[in-house]
């Protein structure tokens, strides 16, 4: 299988944090940056580095588990909308799709804005699907999600109801949508994922984690696909040498 892992599986938020994009955001260069840095001096007007976030966004437990996939082929990139470049890698080295398990906060299936043809963070899976580069798709929310009532991994029930009425019929056999029953539930065997993807999503992620998620890269010997961003306060920075 392919495994897909979208930092913001890890770098999230609490519960009723109102400007949390993981309700929706778009993602353009401001987004990735400049808006959590407004997100920041809401909190402390005096604030001089990316601290007063810690409360409500932090970065949970359970992604030093990824560690146990060093060794095994890796990219890292900048946005999921990257990941048809990938997908369409490894359909072509080895001539047939491949099922995809992929942690994220979002489904990653379809989006109900924008133009549902041009692959986006929000749809590259489903349109993967459709374009038969993925066999199979599972989605696996993270543990935190149980806390949030309005995350998309809280009530799965209601979320694959939402994707039934975005996709079409056919597709949804191939698909499955679970939740991580603890922080480290549900990681597939390292022999069975033949290739990792990891990305960053800064529109959605802290910028508090970046040395994190930085460090994950390295361990993974992660090849680059887009460069990710190491977001220091005040501007964007050099990466950790």
């Amino acid at each position: 299988m392919l495994l897909s892992i979208d930092w913001d599986a890890y770098s999230g938020c609490a519960d009723l944090v109102f400007d949390a994009p993981i309700w929706g955001t778009r993602d353009l260069p401001a987004d990735r940056e400049e808006a959590w840095q407004a997100r920041t001096l809401r909190r402390n007007p005096l604030a001089q580095d990316w601290t007063p976030l810690a409360a409500d966004f932090p970065l949970y437990p359970g992604w030093e588990a990824l560690a146990r996939y060093a060794g095994c082929p890796a990219w890292v990139t900048l946005s999921h909308a990257d990941a048809w470049g990938w997908l369409e890698d490894h359909a072509r080295r080895t001539g047939a799709p491949h099922d995809v398990l992929n942690i994220d906060s979002h489904h990653d299936l379809a989006s109900r804005s924008g133009d549902g043809t041009r692959v986006r963070p929000g749809n590259w899976a489903g349109l993967g699907l459709g374009a038969g580069m993925i066999q199979n798709y599972t989605c696996l929310y993270p543990a935190w999600h149980t806390t949030l009532a309005v995350a998309e991994g809280f009530d799965l029930e209601r979320t694959h109801a939402e994707v039934a009425g975005l996709l079409s019929s056919e597709l949804l056999p191939r698909l499955a949508l679970r939740r991580m029953a603890d922080p480290t539930g549900g990681l597939p065997d390292p022999a069975e994922v033949s290739g990792v993807l990891l990305v960053q999503s800064p529109a959605w992620t802290n910028p508090a984690h970046d040395p994190a998620f930085w460090a994950l890269t390295e361990h993974l010997n992660a090849h680059v696909v887009v460069a990710p961003l190491y977001r220091q306060w005040g501007g964007c920075g050099a990466p950790p040498s």
